[in-house]
C-alpha cells in the first residue's frame, strides 16, 4: 500500500518538474523562452486579391453548354432476410452459499439486410461542365497581352453580353482559359 503511494507520489513529481522545463519559466537568466512576438500585415491580403481582379478591353464571349450522355452503372437493390440466434439469459436468486443462478435459451429473430446487385440501370452522366467565358485585349494594361481567355462566373459574362465591344471590363476571374 505504501509503495504505490511512493511510485505515484514519484511520478507526479517527475511530471511537475518535466511540465516547468518545457514551458520554460525557470531558465535561470531572466529570458523567458517559448514565446513568439511579431505582427502581420494586411497588404498581403490585398495583394492577392488584387491579383485575382482582371481588366481588360472585352473582345469575345462564349458559353460552353453542358455536355451529358447516358450510360449504365450496377443497379443495387436491398435485400432483407430473417435469421435467428440463440440467446442466453440468466437470473441468479439467494446469497453467499446459497445463491443459484437459472439459466435458459431462447431463439430470437432478427432481419439482416444487404445490398446486392440486381441488374443495371441507366443515368444521364455529365461528360462537361457549363461554362462561361470572356475574351479580353490588353490585360491587366499590358498592351502585349492580346486574346486572353478566362473563364467566369454567369452573372460576369452577363454583364460582358451587355458590355459594348472594346468596353473596359474588370471582374474576378474563376479560372485562366476556356
Amino acid at each position: 500500500m505504501f509503495g504505490k503511494r511512493l511510485i505515484v507520489g514519484g511520478t507526479i513529481a517527475i511530471l511537475i518538474g518535466t511540465l516547468g522545463a518545457c514551458a520554460g519559466g525557470g531558465s535561470g537568466n531572466g529570458n523567458a523562452t517559448g514565446t513568439v512576438s511579431g505582427s502581420v500585415s494586411g497588404t498581403a491580403g490585398a495583394a492577392s486579391a488584387e491579383e485575382d481582379t482582371v481588366h481588360g478591353l472585352k473582345d469575345t464571349v462564349r458559353h460552353v453548354t453542358a455536355k451529358t450522355t447516358r450510360a449504365t452503372r450496377p443497379r443495387l437493390v436491398r435485400k432483407c432476410s430473417t435469421a435467428t440466434r440463440r440467446e442466453r439469459h440468466t437470473s441468479s436468486s439467494g446469497t453467499g452459499s446459497r445463491r443459484k443462478t437459472r439459466t435458459w435459451y431462447t431463439t430470437e429473430r432478427y432481419r439482416s439486410c444487404t445490398r446486392v446487385r440486381s441488374g443495371t440501370e441507366t443515368y444521364r452522366k455529365t461528360v462537361r461542365t457549363e461554362k462561361w467565358c470572356v475574351e479580353l485585349d490588353d490585360v491587366n494594361g499590358d498592351r502585349r497581352r492580346d486574346d486572353v481567355w478566362y473563364q467566369v462566373s454567369s452573372s460576369v459574362y452577363g454583364d460582358a453580353v451587355a458590355a459594348a465591344d472594346h468596353a473596359r471590363l474588370e471582374f474576378t476571374a474563376t479560372r485562366e482559359g476556356c
